[in-house]
């Protein structure tokens, strides 16, 4: 599982590991496939604002709701989620975010 490490992260909710077309390719812990679907959607969605503002690509997601903090990295056709409870500091899970997605950027496309 390549999810694996995100499993230690504190106050973790969910991790995922996501194609553009929202369907998860694994999951950890609880409610990830919606995770899943609505980081795709959003990673959509923010795209296309930068791109119409000539920001260039999007390579990072967060957001802070009244329970979760959400953070997210974009990497090739792929991304990698995590969803933590309010609190916990989120930088053990943007760390290893960062680490995955730089084990999937010597993969080749398709094999996530």
């Amino acid at each position: 599982m390549r999810l694996e490490p995100l499993k230690s992260v504190p106050g973790l909710v969910a991790g995922v590991l996501v194609g553009e077309d929202g369907l998860p390719l694994e999951t950890v812990g609880e409610g990830g496939e919606a995770l899943a679907a609505e980081l795709a959607s959003l990673r959509g969605t923010v795209s296309r604002i930068s791109t119409r503002m000539g920001a260039g690509r999007v390579t990072r997601l967060s957001f802070t709701s009244e329970r979760m903090e959400v953070v997210a990295i974009a990497s090739g056709d792929y991304v990698l989620g995590a969803a933590v409870m309010r609190g916990h500091d989120t930088r053990a899970a943007q760390q290893a975010l960062a680490r995955l997605a730089l084990e999937m950027v010597d993969m080749p496309a398709g094999e996530a």
